[in-house]
């Protein structure tokens, strides 16, 4: 994988992590604070990995192949 793929990659992947985890936190984070950091921590990649995965992630997917331009067909 070349390099500017690998950091489309990663801020594909960023734009659904950091909005993801800040709204688990958001609507969860004070019924999940009496837990230790450990159970919290599985908690939140239980439910945000599959997110990520199978919708977060193709869903932006889609998002940026609608926008970009389309190549000339040879």
């Amino acid at each position: 994988m070349k390099a500017k793929m690998k950091l489309l990659a990663s801020l594909k992947i960023w734009v659904v992590i950091y909005p993801s985890i800040t709204l688990f936190l958001a609507l969860f984070g004070e019924q999940l604070s009496p837990l230790p950091l450990y159970q919290r921590t599985f908690l939140l990649t239980i439910c945000l990995v599959p997110w990520i995965v199978f919708a977060g992630v193709p869903f932006v997917d889609r998002i940026v192949r609608a926008l970009s331009p389309k190549k000339a067909e040879a």
